[in-house]
């Protein structure tokens, strides 16, 4: 087999991803993906942009600190995952994200300065000749901290081509590593973008001591048919986000790329290092801590991903799996193992299974809990498959990265046909410790009976601004599964900060009872609000969309 160039995979589901409209992690949740992602074998990690705020900046700190050096699962690949932050062009940006990837073993400072004359004269009001000058100064800085640095010229693909060379020869002399090619707007067509890769990598003086990168964005659908046709011609870093999640229209999706590799080793001149068997659990707790909805028919990781409707498939799959299937279901982490809890191997039996999912370094607290969820599916349920696992996990991941204001002690619904619904609902008062309980009327059924009795608890309104349900595999005993997202009602009087209204905080709970998981998801959503006013207060508050959008 002819020997292959090794794929840099660089996420940056934590910078790009997070601006997302109405995305706002805490800093637990990031790490908790940052974990995974270590575990899933991505190579660089974004984990953030640390001169937007104290809390981006601490954020971007613990990952380096604490998931920096992990080595789980990451054995065969020899290292651990190179953190990243993102700097602008100019000194005080460097120098912060310098000091926050400081303790990260293997660290890399990404800078970025616009190069399309468009932007040069309207954004920067600087010539060609100043942006020569500001890329080189910043690059000779980042590398006064690292030796791991990377430039992108913003607007790439719609930058002169010679101008963009002779900035890519600068910036090398200066001593970045690492060239990524943004389609800043998702403009570029695939033969176009492949054809500007094979260019700059050509006829850029230096080019063969620096690794080129993609960036897409897929305005137009075709971030993954760029990033590929970048591959074919040349780069061999690619920069993406787990379902494809980020502004607009999002990214180039992760698994998308690694599985087009994967499925075609004779085409492509690269391999990959990803763990694919963790493909399908990272996506599901992106998608369950982001609240980003994974599209059912959405590549390698929707719902009906590995459905066949179709008589014809249908009995060619059944036969042999290769007639209409090319990546075949375990491949990529989905599995429908059913699970029947004894009374003496149960135990044993949920924390094999949930090894095998992924979940290798749970803390014993952490698994005690879990496993007395599972038995009390198991009371509920007949069989309890992966999905029904999975599930769970992430409940308590859920749970265990949010700061709790209040806990959900009981609830019920009066509710019915041509009926007033009707809802009473007592929770606990962390803060005071003491319960506290209330009762409303819907007038649009029992989940706005719920929710207003929640907010006549707490005392405040909150917008939903998300809402949906949905069932974690089938039949009338299944999970329901509800994604709520909400935000601070901004008529208020008291909402004072504007700042406070315009961040949004999702949440996803599954439970058997689909209206206790509404009521579970909707606390969820206001406790992440909560918490994050409170570091409003005390000036650590990671920032919010609008303030840390970079355009790359």
């Amino acid at each position: 087999m002819t020997a292959t160039d090794k794929l840099i995979i660089f996420d940056t589901t934590l910078r790009d991803g997070e601006q997302s409209p109405g995305v706002t992690l805490n800093t637990d949740e990031k790490i908790e993906i940052a974990k995974q992602l270590s575990r899933l074998g991505v190579d660089v990690l974004e984990a953030g942009f640390p001169i937007a705020s104290v809390g981006d900046f601490e954020a971007v700190q613990r990952i380096a600190r604490e998931v920096g050096p992990l080595m789980v699962g990451r054995e065969k690949i020899g290292h651990p995952m190179t953190i990243c932050g993102l700097a602008r062009s100019t000194p005080g940006d460097i120098k912060r994200c310098a000091e926050a990837i400081a303790s990260a073993p293997r660290k890399r400072i990404h800078v970025f300065l616009a190069t399309s004359d468009l932007h040069l004269k309207y954004k920067l009001k600087i010539d060609r000749e100043e942006c020569i000058k500001r890329a080189v100064a910043a690059v000779t800085l980042a590398r006064t901290f690292v030796d791991d640095v990377e430039f992108s010229p913003e607007d790439a693909s719609r930058s002169d081509p010679d101008f963009l060379c002779q900035v890519l020869g600068k910036v090398i002399e200066a001593g970045a590593t690492t060239l990524n090619i943004p389609d800043t707007v998702g403009y570029n067509l695939p033969e176009e973008y492949g054809n500007l890769i094979k260019y700059l990598v050509q006829n850029t003086p230096g080019s063969e001591k620096a690794i080129f990168s993609t960036h897409c964005h897929n305005d137009l659908g075709l971030a993954t048919a760029n990033t590929l046709a970048g591959i074919y011609n040349g780069a061999r870093q690619v920069e993406v986000t787990i379902n494809g999640i980020g502004e607009r229209a999002g990214n180039t999706a992760m698994e998308e790329i690694v599985m087009a590799v994967h499925t075609h080793p004779n085409y492509y001149p690269v391999h990959h290092t990803i763990n694919t068997t963790m493909i399908y659990r990272t996506s599901q707790m992106v998608s369950s801590l982001s609240g980003m909805i994974v599209q059912p028919n959405k590549a390698i990781v929707g719902r009906n991903a590995f459905l066949h409707e179709s008589g014809i498939h249908q009995d060619g799959v059944l036969k042999n799996r290769q007639t209409y299937e090319i990546i075949t279901p375990e491949t990529v982490g989905v599995t429908d193992i059913n699970l029947v809890l004894g009374k003496h191997s149960g135990r044993n039996a949920f924390r094999e299974r949930c090894k095998e999912l992924g979940f290798t370094d749970m803390l014993e607290e952490d698994f005690q809990k879990a496993f007395d969820n599972f038995k009390a599916l198991c009371d509920k349920k007949k069989n309890v498959n992966d999905a029904d696992i999975l599930a769970i996990l992430s409940n308590q991941i859920g749970a265990n990265t949010t700061s709790s204001f209040y806990t959900l002690v009981s609830s019920q619904v009066v509710a019915g046909a041509n009926t007033t619904s009707m809802a009473s609902v007592k929770l606990y008062n962390v803060k005071e410790d003491k319960e506290v309980s209330d009762a409303a009327v819907g007038v649009n059924g029992p989940v706005d009976a719920i929710f207003e009795a929640i907010q006549r608890i707490i005392g405040r309104r909150f917008l939903l601004t998300k809402f949906d349900i949905s069932a974690v595999g089938e039949g009338s005993d299944a999970l329901g599964k509800a994604e709520i997202q909400v935000k601070a009602d901004p008529s208020c009087s008291h909402e004072h900060d504007s700042r406070l209204t315009k961040a949004a905080f999702a949440s996803s709970t599954a439970d058997v009872d689909i209206i206790t998981a509404v009521t579970k998801a909707y606390l969820s959503a206001i406790n992440k609000q909560l918490a994050w006013e409170h570091e409003v207060a005390t000036g650590t508050a990671p920032s919010i969309g609008e303030e840390r959008k970079i355009d790359l």
